[in-house]
This record gives C-alpha cells, sequence and structure tokens, in this order.
C-alpha cells in the first residue's frame, strides 16, 4: 500500500518514493543542485505527501507549478524563487517544466560546509511563513550566475568542491537575506507569530499537567514534542533555540523544576512519589536533577519552605 505520508531524509529517498529518475543526485554530501527539466517530470504531475527532513531552493526561470503546505496552496511562476525547510507535509505538482532549478541541502551540510552557527546568521532559514517570491530581471540575473556557478562545481570532479559549493551557496544566502530577508527577526517571530513555539510552549504546559495529575506517567522527549506537530526533532530544536533564544532541553528542565518545586511545597505528596510522577526511575537521580539546576536538594527545599 502506499504510504501517504511519507518523511524522508533527503531528495534521494523522496525520489525513489516517488518513482522519479535520481542519476542527477549524489547522496554523498546531503547536497543536490539540477535542472527539474533533467528528471523527465510526465506533465502534468502532482506528488502523494511527503514531510522533508532538508531544505529546498527553487529557481524558476520558465515554469509553472503549485505547492502545498497544510492547507495553504501557492503558486509557482517564472522569475519566483521559492524555498522550503523541513517542516509539515506537503505536496508539489507541475504543469510545465523549461528551466527550474533545484537546490536541496541539509542541516549537516550546512554546518558543514558553511558554518555551525547557520541559523544565526542565517535564520530565515527557520522562517515559517513562506511563499514564492517574485524577483526583478537584475536579481534573478545574479542569483542565476551563483547557482549556475555551484551546478558546474557539483558536476566536476574537483575533490574540493562541498568546500567551494559550501562557500557560493553562504553568497547566495547573502543575496538572498539582502533580498528578502534583511529585517527578519526570529525573536520577534517566536514571541508573536510562530505557530511551532506556540504549539510546543501549550503542549508542554498540558503535559506537565498530565503528569501532575496522574492523568499519565510517561516522559515526553524532544521527539514526542516534534511528532506532535509533525515535525522532525532536529528542526524543532533549532526553530526553538533560534525563536526564544533559549534550547528546547532549557524550556523543558526549567518546567520539570518548575513542576517540582510546585509539587513539593505540597508536603502531603512523597518525594519518592513526586520523583516517579515527572518521570523520574530513581530518587537519587531526581535529587540530582533539582540539585543542578536550583544548587539544593528537593528534601532540603521542602525543609527550607516549612522553616519560612
Amino acid at each position: 500500500m502506499e504510504n501517504l505520508n511519507f518523511e524522508s531524509n533527503s531528495l534521494l529517498e523522496l525520489y525513489n518514493h516517488l518513482n522519479l529518475s535520481v542519476n542527477l543526485i549524489d547522496a554523498a554530501e546531503g547536497f543536490s543542485i539540477f535542472n527539474l527539466k533533467d528528471i523527465g517530470f510526465k506533465l502534468p504531475y502532482q506528488s502523494t505527501s511527503y514531510r522533508p527532513n532538508f531544505f529546498s531552493f527553487l529557481f524558476v526561470k520558465d515554469g509553472i507549478g503549485h505547492y502545498t503546505i497544510d492547507e495553504h496552496t501557492f503558486e509557482v511562476k517564472p522569475h519566483s524563487v521559492y524555498f522550503t525547510n523541513p517542516s509539515n507535509y506537503r505536496t508539489f505538482g507541475w504543469d510545465k517544466i523549461e528551466e527550474i532549478y533545484l537546490i536541496t541541502f541539509d542541516e549537516t551540510f550546512l554546518k558543514k560546509y558553511i558554518s555551525k552557527e547557520i541559523f544565526v546568521d542565517f535564520p530565515f532559514l527557520l522562517t515559517e511563513k513562506i511563499k514564492p517570491k517574485m524577483v526583478t530581471d537584475e536579481f534573478y540575473q545574479k542569483a542565476e550566475y551563483i547557482y549556475l556557478q555551484i551546478q558546474s562545481e557539483y558536476t566536476s570532479n574537483s575533490p574540493e568542491k562541498y568546500k567551494i559549493i559550501g562557500h557560493l551557496l553562504a553568497v547566495l544566502f547573502y543575496k538572498i537575506k539582502e533580498y528578502f530577508w534583511q529585517d527578519y527577526d526570529p525573536i520577534y517571530e517566536g514571541n508573536r507569530s510562530s505557530q511551532i513555539v506556540k504549539s510546543f510552549k501549550q503542549l508542554l504546559e498540558k503535559h506537565y499537567r498530565e503528569l501532575s495529575t496522574g492523568y499519565t506517567d510517561i516522559v515526553f522527549r524532544v521527539q514526542d514534542y516534534a511528532d506532535a506537530q509533525n515535525l522532525h526533532p532536529n528542526y524543532l530544536s533549532s526553530v526553538i533555540k533560534s525563536k526564544t533564544g533559549k534550547p528546547i532541553a532549557t524550556w523543558i528542565a526549567e518546567k520539570t523544576i518548575s513542576e517540582a518545586k510546585s509539587l513539593l511545597k505540597n508536603s502531603s505528596i512523597s518525594i519518592k512519589e513526586i520523583t516517579y510522577k515527572l518521570g523520574f526511575s530513581e530518587a537519587a537521580h531526581f535529587s540530582n536533577y533539582f540539585k543542578k539546576h536550583t544548587q539544593t536538594t528537593p528534601a532540603q527545599y521542602r525543609k527550607d519552605l516549612k522553616e519560612n
């Protein structure tokens, strides 16, 4: 039976799943670039639903199609640039393909060949509301000059080609950032309009309410929070860190300590019970965790509360 919600870690996996040609894809470094015309799509083409764990840029010089993410469908027209990241499930379709360059890369490639602080230098890579953008002839020509150099390196036999591609891709990012996202502030989006951040915070609160009331005794991990939003855990972690300034592990630790303190104020619940409520298997582990984050033990914290 066909998997209608396929998850792919690479373009190679996706194209194999969609029964498309993979002859132009070098899976060695998590990067690819080619003209979609060379894939041999049978038009009109409509993909099935999938969730990628990689980033994509489309430079549409001459082509027509559409992209659908969640309930939003975007028309793709000539002289447009389209960017997607590893977020929710989506589909795509093509009616005309003459010259459309697709560049894909994963987070490992970005951090290896551009910067370990890639999302600090280029926070727009984590933006959530993305639709195809029409560009001027002047900008398209500048972008085309760069991405054709990238393709030339990609098809070469140079042992240094991925280092060169990393530098050229960074130049392309700087041009795109300057043209589209100069004023983009991930913290602003995180505080005001990031649905991913809002949903994570809501689920975090709900989950700890359920733990403290005994509705569940299984503690969520990052994978569980990511699964709840149909996101890859690495991507969710990057979004939360970029848009709130705090790693997702810190959010979870702070909530755990907050809930522990609340339960410790209730003297009718033993520390052993609190240990199990918050998902720790041993009281000693809970005590060490609590002390690491508060510089005191649960027993001393409760004693200080009674004395004060």
